[in-house]
């Protein structure tokens, strides 16, 4: 397993939805490397007060923050194609797609996916509830020098910590075949013969 990026978004509450949030923590295999990075930016429309209530994040916060399109150049030096993995990693490979035009990371790796293969008696698998049960707070909050749930860095890190925590008890061959399962972008399709 290769190097690849925990990534999580928040969003200002729009339809569409405006990143105004974007966290990503480095992996190396199944071990984060320390190398964390941390962007806020100032959206077109304002973020509603119940998303606010969610993430913390108010229009203040982010009232000197540059607009996504400002910082677009950075982005893509950090994530590269390099594969990215997250908690229910669509919504951020769908709303960064739509604002980093050209780019495709070479997988995209649901932990929500492997959670519900690899825990199936667990009744709830948001990645907070996870993160209680499986003891992991902590740990996600010391990668990222402090934060709590629905912030994107804490939220990257998470989703880090849980990929480990869940794969890391497996031979290599079945991590290849939870991780193929869980790659949205390479999904394997299914066979009628």
């Amino acid at each position: 397993m290769k190097r690849m990026w925990a990534v999580d978004v928040e969003g200002n509450g729009a339809t569409p939805p405006e990143i105004i949030e974007l966290g990503i923590v480095e992996m190396d295999g199944l071990r984060l490397t320390g190398r964390v990075k941390h962007w806020q930016f100032r959206p077109q429309l304002e973020i509603t007060p119940i998303v606010s209530r969610i993430h913390g994040i108010t229009n203040e916060d982010v009232a000197n923050a540059p607009p996504f399109d400002d910082v677009v150049d950075d982005i893509l030096l950090w994530l590269e194609e390099t594969p990215i993995v997250g908690h229910n990693v669509r919504v951020e490979l769908e709303a960064l797609s739509k604002v980093l035009p050209g780019w495709k990371p070479a997988a995209a790796y649901d932990t929500l996916k492997v959670a519900r293969r690899l825990l199936p008696n667990q009744e709830k698998f948001g990645l907070e509830r996870l993160g209680e049960t499986l003891g992991l707070k902590d740990a996600a909050s010391q990668a990222v020098g402090g934060g709590a749930a629905h912030s994107a860095p804490y939220d990257a890190a998470m989703s880090a910590i849980l990929l480990e925590r869940l794969l890391t008890p497996l031979s290599v061959t079945e991590r290849d075949s939870v991780l193929m399962d869980a790659d949205i972008i390479n999904a394997r399709q299914g066979s009628l013969l």
